[in-house]
């Protein structure tokens, strides 16, 4: 079944949806791919170091994944299948990986969601399910496709904010420079949108535009992926493979998350900045780059400067020119015109729900730690309990935060809650510190998409420690 994959790296369209099937069971593998083949192109692995492999000779990538968890070496242990969904995650963290394994326990169920898989089907199977699950993920797709889409022709820069009207004047004022640009702002402001609009406003349009997150990647693994590697660099690398600096060529390079890029690859970014000049791997022939750099962050890379985890060097080359996009909190009146359209976007033919006069007043008054991102699942749950209907603004403070901030913005009105709390009979202070410990677990999970060493990273404390205190929380990772 691997034969597949020579025929599929040549193509640039493909006519079903592609589909990575991982297992080691050959039986299993020809039972079910002969259904599957109707359906999805295909391509077979029966081990985490053959679909490294494949990867890196792929030209298109597979967004969908069904992979079983106990994987060679250790066939009867689900290590190897957990490596494996963290590792896919990484190179996208958009893939939707469905686990097909007859370790279905609740630990391993629950651990696999958490590491970022969106189903979890037992075996053996009923094909009619699989089928069915694998569809619904390939509609989810389709969904994000058509939103990305949708977030670049009419971009969600929407609003008639001064700040907003200021944002735009700097995307017209910058676009064309051949300058690097960094893009400051907080989590879910939009950063992404406004380095596309820089690149969909200049002259450099018609040419690609690469994003990388520095933060998905392993410091070895970021390394290839931004300068590439000629065949046999590393362990793994059968192939010398282009890296993003060279497949953009003299269009655009996003480097999102710049501030968690590892020291050792600033020194080498700084060459780039400087003259141009970088290295594949494992090559000692200097190539030049010509890629224009737009960088984003929602660290303080002054403070990192001076922590001494960010070069001061490389800060000052990056920072050329500056956009700093503003939070949804000072965009006056904007989260209501975002709201209409993400509550269109995701409707899907159903009818859009409405807000009362209180909802609507509760929505111009709340701040949006979380920003657009957060507005937007906000919309999501509206649309899936409410279609049709009248939110009012008792349901809407189920989604909000409302006592956080309460407490965070006005501290009298904060002091005047926890007094009204300890005058409560059935006050309990260890229920209360878990509640708050939840919802702060609960917002870092949806700050970072879900990418939990994102969230232990934003929660100050070690992945190990992040995923203990889901589990004593009960707090499933969403992946939908």
């Amino acid at each position: 079944m691997s034969t597949n994959v020579h025929k599929i790296s040549a193509v640039a369209d493909l006519d079903k949806p592609l589909l990575l099937f991982v297992d080691d069971d050959p039986i299993i593998v020809d039972a079910l791919s002969i259904v599957l083949e109707k359906d999805f192109d295909l391509i077979t692995a029966d081990s985490r170091k053959q679909v490294k492999s494949i990867l890196q000779d792929l030209s298109v990538k597979p967004s969908l994944a069904l992979v079983d968890l106990g994987l060679p070496p250790k066939p009867h242990s689900p290590e190897e299948g957990f490596k494996l969904i963290e590792e896919l995650m990484a190179v996208n963290d958009s893939f939707k990986i469905l686990v097909l394994s007859g370790q279905n326990e609740d630990a391993n169920i629950h651990h696999a969601l958490t590491l970022g898989a969106v189903d979890f089907i037992p075996k053996p199977c009923d094909m009619a399910l699989l089928k069915a699950r694998l569809s619904h993920q390939i509609m989810m797709l389709q969904a994000e496709s058509t939103e990305n889409e949708s977030d670049i022709s009419e971009s969600k820069l929407l609003g008639e904010s001064d700040a907003l009207k200021t944002l735009r004047d700097l995307i017209n004022q910058f676009a064309d420079t051949p300058y690097p640009v960094l893009v400051e702002g907080e989590s879910g402001t939009g950063k992404e949108l406004v380095a596309e609009e820089l690149h969909n406003m200049s002259s450099r349009s018609n040419l690609p535009f690469l994003t990388i997150n520095c933060a998905a990647f392993t410091p070895e693994l970021l390394e290839a992926q931004l300068f590439g590697h000629v065949k046999g660099a590393f362990t793994g690398a059968t192939s010398e493979r282009a890296g993003f600096f060279e497949e953009a060529g003299e269009g655009t390079l996003f480097l999102d998350e710049i501030g968690e890029l590892p020291l050792a690859l600033q020194s080498k970014l700084l060459r780039v900045l400087e003259n141009g000049e970088y290295y594949r791997i494992g090559e000692t022939r200097p190539r030049i780059s010509k890629a224009r750099i737009i960088t984003a962050t929602n660290r303080d890379l002054k403070e990192e400067v001076r922590a001494g985890s960010f070069r001061q060097d490389l800060y000052h080359r990056l920072c050329v020119l500056t956009i700093i996009v503003p939070p949804l909190r000072e965009r006056e009146h904007d989260a209501q015109r975002l709201l209409e359209y993400f509550s269109k976007l995701y409707a899907t033919g159903n009818p859009v729900f409405n807000l009362d006069k209180k909802a609507k007043n509760l929505i111009e008054s709340y701040t949006f730690p979380g920003n657009i991102r957060e507005l937007r699942n906000i919309v999501i749950r509206l649309t899936a309990k409410f279609a049709g209907k009248t939110v009012s603004e008792k349901d809407l403070k189920t989604e909000l935060e409302t006592d956080y901030q309460l407490i965070s913005t006005d501290p009298e009105n904060g002091l005047n809650l926890i007094s009204e709390e300890l005058n409560d009979k059935n006050f309990h202070l260890d229920d209360k510190l878990t509640d708050w410990e939840r919802r702060y677990v609960n917002q870092a999970l949806a700050l970072s998409n879900g990418n939990l060493s994102k969230a232990a990273r934003i929660l100050g404390v070690n992945r190990t420690t992040l995923y203990s205190r889901l589990q004593r929380l009960n707090i499933t990772t969403s992946t939908d």
